[in-house]
């Protein structure tokens, strides 16, 4: 079986610091699936080695087969990745800013504006669009980037922290794109975030990080029953020992 994602044994040493100690998990496809953890526990590094923008130390991961280290041009045609700290061009519109980065994905002209279309009703901030990115809260700022994310519907979006930062309002509307973005175009989603209880919605597998290592893995349902527990911040206290 060839899965989305695949990573085998995976370390990562900055230095004197071991930031990620042997990390194995794999992510089926057209589902989502979510590191979670605290801040400093190797989330980040994780979506960054497998989005081919840092190199392992150790161990291995793919992308649909594709190693992301040996073959990481074909692993880059596969996917989109959202950094917790995107930005967007502050002098464009937001409509200017999806033309032109969707020009990165297709020269044809239709092509290019069906995306962009696609992506103003992902974004839902209608009529704004036409306002320049300077103007917007963070809030809509982070739904432009989540629609620029989606809006050529890769095979992988890695998404590291999609709502950080956000309100209730705006993390509820970003989580209602990615869900239903799944639903609708059968994208695979690899996606980070401290927020227990948002993961516990959206994602149909999770694995629980601490310090590197992956302390606990399976669906929400399934790891609150294992471990008796109402939510998955109780299961992560368990866990991790903080019990």
């Amino acid at each position: 079986m060839v899965y989305a994602v695949e990573v085998l044994d995976l370390g990562k040493r900055f230095r004197e610091i071991l930031a990620l100690d042997g990390l194995t998990f794999r992510v089926e496809e057209d589902k989502i699936f979510g590191l979670i953890g605290p801040n400093g526990a190797g989330k980040t590094t994780a979506l960054r080695i497998i989005s081919t923008l840092i190199l392992p130390t150790a161990g291995s991961a793919s992308v649909f087969g594709h190693n992301v280290v040996s073959e990481a041009s074909e692993v880059r045609k596969l996917i989109s990745y959202l950094p917790e700290e995107a930005g967007a061009y502050k002098s464009m519109s937001g409509y200017e800013y999806l033309q032109f980065m969707g020009k990165f994905n297709s020269t044809d002209k239709r092509d290019l504006k069906v995306m962009v279309e696609d992506a103003a009703a992902i974004s839902g901030l209608g009529e704004r669009l036409r306002d320049r990115v300077k103007t917007y809260s963070k809030g809509m700022k982070r739904r432009l980037l989540v629609a620029r994310a989606l809006m050529n519907k890769p095979k992988l979006a890695v998404l590291d922290e999609p709502t950080s930062g956000l309100d209730v309002l705006h993390s509820y509307h970003v989580r209602g794109i990615i869900k239903k973005h799944v639903e609708k175009h059968g994208v695979t989603v690899l996606l980070s975030s401290h927020n227990m209880l948002e993961v516990d919605y959206l994602c149909d597998r999770v694995a629980l990080i601490n310090r590197g290592k992956i302390v606990a893995e399976g669906a929400p349902a399934e790891l609150k029953s294992r471990y008796k527990a109402l939510n998955l911040e109780e299961v992560f206290a368990e866990v991790a020992g903080l019990a």
